[in-house]
Parts: structure tokens; sequence; C-alpha cells
């Protein structure tokens, strides 16, 4: 997967990948709704032989405007790369963002970066796409600058899932904040899953018997408190089930910082300093503090039976799916 990070000024884009078909949008969670533009743009691409590129905007332009409340991202850029990949997308391209950029009129973008710096053959988006200055470019601005300067535009409807509801990443977020992990999946077309660094921990899972590997995802995730059935992803693409503790660990601390702790069934491995992957199965219950270690121990021992149970019948829900959680 070739990412580039550098606007049309500073890095120019490859020959070869001129002329192709672009996906544009944020694409946060890479949901099935973005599936369905993501999808028509590789159709589009592999039909007419040509590149089949997705252009997006980091950071989110939500943070962009509201740094003191920056948005929960479903799947930060790294993670959002590798899925876009398993779709078969080749090259990302992650447009800087920031209030500069934003004031730039809808007719700089399309001539700048649309046209002069991607040489693109087609434009792929949602129907509500706008950009530049004021939201001034819309749908039709799009396509009547496509017919103008002769590249195609495809504007592809709100998907609807089988309640007739849109499928958005802020209906994504409230399920994932309720700790429906099943429902997101159902909307995501794929386990939600999340990707950092194992850290150092107190150790403490490793006296009890139970050692974990321990991520610190980002102060803004919404990911409701809880116990979860999961399974974890090494940088090698080894799969490994186990089952996972979110939250802030009432029983042997006071003032802990949300953390991920996920014990990795039959695995004694050291993990520290690796960048793995977990994607959620299911959620087993609420995060409880408990009178000390022992009944803390033995409840640990029923999350591990309950988890091995449900993880022994999971089926991936979809092929991309497959290639991220199986």
């Amino acid at each position: 997967m070739t990412v580039f990070h550098r606007n049309e000024k500073k890095k120019p884009l490859p020959e070869k990948l001129k002329g192709g078909v672009i996906a544009i949008g944020n694409f946060d969670g890479v949901h099935r709704g973005h599936q369905s533009v993501l999808s028509r743009a590789l159709d589009l691409a592999k039909s007419r032989h040509v590149p089949a590129l997705v252009l997006t905007f980091e950071p989110h332009p939500r943070t962009v405007f509201n740094p003191e409340k920056p948005v929960f991202r479903l799947t930060p850029a790294p993670l959002r790369a590798r899925i876009l990949e398993a779709m078969g997308f080749h090259s990302v391209i992650e447009y800087p963002f920031d209030r500069e950029f934003s004031q730039r009129s809808a007719d700089d973008f399309v001539h700048a970066v649309l046209i002069g710096w991607l040489g693109a053959s087609e434009v792929v988006t949602g129907f509500d796409f706008h950009f530049g200055k004021g939201r001034e470019g819309g749908p039709a601005f799009l396509m009547e600058a496509g017919r103008t300067n002769g590249f195609g535009v495809t504007l592809i409807d709100a998907f609807r899932d089988e309640s007739a509801e849109v499928v958005s990443s802020s209906r994504i977020r409230a399920r994932l904040g309720e700790g429906d992990v099943t429902e997101a999946a159902a909307l995501l077309g794929y386990r939600y899953t999340v990707e950092a660094e194992v850290i150092g921990g107190q150790k403490l899972g490793r006296t009890l018997g139970y050692p974990t590997a321990n991520m610190a995802l980002p102060p803004e995730t919404e990911l409701k408190p809880g116990i979860y059935a999961v399974r974890l992803r090494r940088a090698d693409g080894s799969l490994h089930d186990g089952v996972a503790s979110f939250g802030f660990r009432p029983t042997v601390t006071e003032d802990g910082a949300p953390l991920l702790e996920t014990f990795v069934f039959d695995f004694s491995a050291d993990l520290y300093g690796e960048v793995c992957a977990v994607s959620f199965f299911g959620r087993l219950r609420d995060e409880l503090k408990f009178a000390g270690l022992e009944p803390l121990v033995a409840q640990i021992r029923r999350d591990e039976e309950e988890a091995r149970a449900l993880l022994a019948g999971v089926q991936p829900i979809s092929a991309l799916d497959r290639k991220i959680a199986f």
C-alpha cells in the first residue's frame, strides 16, 4: 500500500497513478456506506484499466475545527489504510487538512488537486460531499466541473441497512458507546478493530496467571468500558483468540487511565513494543470492582470460558471481515 501524506505543492504524484478513478471522502470507519462508494471506484478503475486511488484528509476536519473536542476516530489513518488495502486499493492520498486549506475555493480544489495534481479521469463520492470555502462545492458544482474539464463524476446515494436506516460513522460511534460491538460490526461490515503498540503495565495479570497485552487507546475513544471476547493479530499476521478488558481497572487502581488489556489464550511470547490489532467479537459484561484479587481471578476464569465458547463458533460476516479478523 502506497500512502501519500503531502499535498500537490510538495510531492508530485507519480505518472503511473495519474488519470485514475478517485474515491473522495473522510471514510472514517470504512463502513458499509463508504464501501458502496469505494467498491464503485474499484469497479470503474478495473473496467477502464486505470489506477484506483482514495483521496482523504488528515487530520479529520472536525478535529481541526474543534481541537478541544477531537473526534472519536473509528479507524485512525494507519488502520484505515490497511482496510483500504484489504479492499483492493493500492494507493491512498492523505491530504493535509488545516484551516488554510479549508479556505481554498471549490474551483481551486478542482483545478489544483483533481485536475492539475491527480489528473483524475473519474471522481466517485457520496451524494452529500461538499468541499471548498463555505462548502461552496456541492454535487451540482462537481458535476458541472466534470463536464467543463473532461472528467466523469459518479455520485453514490446514501447506503441504508436492512432496517432502511442510513449507515453512518456517528451511528457506529453511538453503538460502540453502548458497548454493542455486534451491531457496530453489522454496520461496519467487519468486526470493530483497534490497533496500537503493546506497552508495559503493572504486571499484575502475570502475577495472577493472566498476563495481558496492554494498549493505550486514544483518549477520545468512546468504547463502553467492559469485558469483550476478542481476537488479536500480531505484526506477523498470526491470529490469537483472547478476552480483553477496556476501562479503568477499579479493583487495582483509583485513578487509572483507560487501557485495553488483552489476555491472549494459550500464548506466552513477549509482545512489548509490537503493534497489534484487536478485533471485538462480543461484549461479555460490565467492568466491575471486586472485593479483592481472589474474586477477580475467579471472574476472569469465567470470562475466559465464555469468550472461548463465543469465539469457537464465529464466522466471517463479509469478505473484508475475513481479511481483517480471520
